[in-house]
Protein backbone atom coordinates (compact mmCIF):
# COMPACT_ATOMS: atom_id res chain seq x y z
CA UNK A 1 0.00 0.00 0.00
CA UNK A 2 1.37 3.38 -0.96
CA UNK A 3 1.60 5.95 1.77
CA UNK A 4 0.57 9.55 1.27
CA UNK A 5 3.29 11.52 -0.46
CA UNK A 6 5.04 8.41 -1.77
CA UNK A 7 5.98 8.44 -5.45
CA UNK A 8 6.84 5.20 -7.12
CA UNK A 9 10.28 5.02 -8.71
CA UNK A 10 9.83 3.63 -12.21
CA UNK A 11 12.81 3.22 -14.51
CA UNK A 12 12.58 2.86 -18.27
CA UNK A 13 15.98 1.48 -19.27
CA UNK A 14 17.13 1.62 -22.88
CA UNK A 15 14.12 3.78 -23.68
CA UNK A 16 15.58 5.48 -26.74
CA UNK A 17 13.17 8.07 -28.12
CA UNK A 18 10.19 6.67 -26.17
CA UNK A 19 9.04 8.96 -23.39
CA UNK A 20 6.53 7.45 -20.96
CA UNK A 21 6.02 10.78 -19.20
CA UNK A 22 7.14 12.44 -15.99
CA UNK A 23 6.24 9.55 -13.69
CA UNK A 24 9.06 7.51 -15.28
CA UNK A 25 12.83 7.99 -15.11
CA UNK A 26 14.25 7.47 -18.60
CA UNK A 27 17.77 6.10 -18.95
CA UNK A 28 19.47 5.42 -22.27
CA UNK A 29 22.85 5.81 -23.94
CA UNK A 30 21.34 8.06 -26.60
CA UNK A 31 20.90 11.81 -26.76
CA UNK A 32 17.26 12.62 -26.11
CA UNK A 33 15.82 15.51 -24.10
CA UNK A 34 13.72 13.31 -21.80
CA UNK A 35 16.70 11.30 -20.46
CA UNK A 36 17.64 11.54 -16.81
CA UNK A 37 20.82 9.48 -17.12
CA UNK A 38 22.84 7.66 -19.76
CA UNK A 39 24.02 4.44 -18.11
CA UNK A 40 21.59 1.53 -17.68
CA UNK A 41 24.02 -0.35 -15.43
CA UNK A 42 25.35 2.29 -13.03
CA UNK A 43 21.94 3.49 -11.95
CA UNK A 44 21.81 6.63 -9.78
CA UNK A 45 19.50 5.04 -7.20
CA UNK A 46 20.03 3.43 -3.81
CA UNK A 47 19.76 -0.32 -3.49
CA UNK A 48 16.26 -1.53 -2.55
CA UNK A 49 14.66 1.74 -3.70
CA UNK A 50 13.15 1.16 -7.15
CA UNK A 51 9.57 -0.06 -7.63
CA UNK A 52 9.68 -1.09 -11.29
CA UNK A 53 12.32 -1.52 -13.96
CA UNK A 54 11.23 -1.85 -17.57
CA UNK A 55 13.82 -2.86 -20.18
CA UNK A 56 12.45 -3.52 -23.64
CA UNK A 57 14.74 -5.26 -26.13
CA UNK A 58 17.86 -4.28 -24.19
CA UNK A 59 19.05 -7.42 -22.41
CA UNK A 60 20.02 -9.20 -25.64
CA UNK A 61 22.78 -6.62 -26.22
CA UNK A 62 24.69 -8.30 -23.35
CA UNK A 63 26.16 -11.80 -23.62
CA UNK A 64 24.93 -14.43 -21.16
CA UNK A 65 27.60 -13.74 -18.52
CA UNK A 66 27.15 -9.98 -18.81
CA UNK A 67 23.37 -10.39 -18.66
CA UNK A 68 23.58 -12.17 -15.30
CA UNK A 69 25.72 -9.33 -13.92
CA UNK A 70 23.41 -6.63 -15.31
CA UNK A 71 20.33 -8.39 -13.94
CA UNK A 72 22.10 -8.63 -10.58
CA UNK A 73 22.61 -4.86 -10.52
CA UNK A 74 18.97 -4.28 -11.42
CA UNK A 75 17.91 -6.82 -8.76
CA UNK A 76 19.89 -4.89 -6.13
CA UNK A 77 18.23 -1.59 -7.09
CA UNK A 78 14.71 -3.01 -6.87
CA UNK A 79 12.86 -2.81 -3.58
CA UNK A 80 11.65 -6.07 -2.10
CA UNK A 81 8.45 -6.80 -4.00
CA UNK A 82 9.61 -4.60 -6.90
CA UNK A 83 8.92 -5.66 -10.49
CA UNK A 84 11.32 -6.27 -13.34
CA UNK A 85 9.56 -6.22 -16.70
CA UNK A 86 11.60 -7.39 -19.69
CA UNK A 87 10.99 -7.82 -23.38
CA UNK A 88 13.47 -9.64 -25.63
CA UNK A 89 13.19 -11.16 -29.10
CA UNK A 90 11.35 -14.50 -28.81
CA UNK A 91 13.67 -17.08 -30.39
CA UNK A 92 11.21 -19.96 -30.03
CA UNK A 93 8.40 -18.14 -31.81
CA UNK A 94 10.66 -16.99 -34.63
CA UNK A 95 11.97 -20.53 -35.16
CA UNK A 96 8.39 -21.85 -35.31
CA UNK A 97 7.46 -19.24 -37.92
CA UNK A 98 10.56 -20.03 -39.95
CA UNK A 99 10.05 -23.79 -39.81
CA UNK A 100 6.42 -23.34 -40.88
CA UNK A 101 7.63 -21.36 -43.92
CA UNK A 102 5.65 -18.38 -42.63
CA UNK A 103 8.72 -16.09 -42.79
CA UNK A 104 12.04 -15.89 -44.55
CA UNK A 105 15.39 -15.78 -42.81
CA UNK A 106 15.88 -12.22 -44.07
CA UNK A 107 12.75 -11.10 -42.21
CA UNK A 108 14.20 -12.42 -38.93
CA UNK A 109 17.72 -10.99 -39.15
CA UNK A 110 16.78 -7.66 -37.56
CA UNK A 111 14.90 -9.11 -34.59
CA UNK A 112 17.57 -11.79 -34.01
CA UNK A 113 20.77 -9.85 -34.50
CA UNK A 114 19.73 -6.25 -33.91
CA UNK A 115 22.00 -3.48 -35.10
CA UNK A 116 21.98 0.09 -33.94
CA UNK A 117 24.26 3.06 -33.55
CA UNK A 118 25.06 3.93 -29.92
CA UNK A 119 27.21 7.04 -29.86
CA UNK A 120 30.20 6.30 -32.06
CA UNK A 121 29.72 2.50 -31.88
CA UNK A 122 27.48 0.09 -33.72
CA UNK A 123 26.08 -2.47 -31.30
CA UNK A 124 24.52 -5.86 -32.02
CA UNK A 125 22.50 -8.44 -30.12
CA UNK A 126 24.84 -10.91 -28.42
CA UNK A 127 22.37 -13.64 -27.49
CA UNK A 128 18.81 -14.90 -27.81
CA UNK A 129 16.31 -16.29 -25.34
CA UNK A 130 13.34 -18.55 -25.19
CA UNK A 131 11.02 -18.51 -22.18
CA UNK A 132 12.78 -21.40 -20.43
CA UNK A 133 16.28 -19.93 -20.72
CA UNK A 134 15.19 -16.45 -19.65
CA UNK A 135 13.23 -17.80 -16.69
CA UNK A 136 16.22 -19.89 -15.61
CA UNK A 137 18.53 -16.85 -15.79
CA UNK A 138 16.13 -14.65 -13.82
CA UNK A 139 15.68 -17.29 -11.12
CA UNK A 140 19.47 -17.77 -10.92
CA UNK A 141 19.81 -14.06 -10.16
CA UNK A 142 17.15 -14.37 -7.42
CA UNK A 143 13.90 -13.22 -9.04
CA UNK A 144 10.61 -14.94 -8.21
CA UNK A 145 7.21 -15.35 -9.87
CA UNK A 146 8.69 -15.29 -13.38
CA UNK A 147 5.85 -15.27 -15.90
CA UNK A 148 4.86 -13.83 -19.24
CA UNK A 149 2.94 -10.56 -19.30
CA UNK A 150 0.56 -9.10 -21.86
CA UNK A 151 1.81 -5.79 -23.20
CA UNK A 152 -1.82 -4.69 -23.55
CA UNK A 153 -2.17 -4.85 -19.76
CA UNK A 154 0.69 -2.45 -18.94
CA UNK A 155 0.47 1.25 -18.17
CA UNK A 156 2.81 1.90 -21.11
CA UNK A 157 0.78 -0.08 -23.68
CA UNK A 158 -0.05 3.14 -25.53
CA UNK A 159 3.63 3.60 -26.42
CA UNK A 160 4.54 1.42 -29.38
CA UNK A 161 7.82 -0.33 -28.62
CA UNK A 162 9.40 -3.68 -29.40
CA UNK A 163 7.32 -5.48 -26.76
CA UNK A 164 4.62 -5.08 -29.41
CA UNK A 165 6.67 -6.54 -32.30
CA UNK A 166 4.56 -8.63 -34.65
CA UNK A 167 5.01 -10.50 -37.91
CA UNK A 168 3.61 -9.26 -40.23
CA UNK A 169 4.95 -5.93 -39.02
CA UNK A 170 2.40 -3.94 -36.98
CA UNK A 171 -0.39 -6.50 -37.53
CA UNK A 172 -1.40 -6.62 -33.87
CA UNK A 173 -4.81 -8.12 -34.66
CA UNK A 174 -3.81 -11.04 -36.89
CA UNK A 175 -0.02 -11.27 -36.65
CA UNK A 176 2.25 -13.30 -34.38
CA UNK A 177 3.95 -11.58 -31.44
CA UNK A 178 7.72 -12.12 -31.73
CA UNK A 179 8.61 -10.44 -28.45
CA UNK A 180 9.08 -12.55 -25.34
CA UNK A 181 7.56 -10.40 -22.60
CA UNK A 182 8.43 -11.56 -19.09
CA UNK A 183 7.85 -10.06 -15.67
CA UNK A 184 9.21 -11.10 -12.27
CA UNK A 185 9.43 -9.93 -8.68
CA UNK A 186 12.32 -9.33 -6.27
Amino acid sequence: MLTKGYSMIKLHLGCGKRNFGPSWTHIDGGDFEHLHSHNIINLPFDDNSVDIIYACHVLEYFDREEAAEVLGVWYDKLAVGGTLRLAVPDFETMVKLYRADAVTLDSLLGPLYGKMLMGQDTIYHKTVYDYSSLKQLLELVGFNNVDRYQWTQTEHSGHDDHSQAYIPHMDKDNGTLISLNVECIK
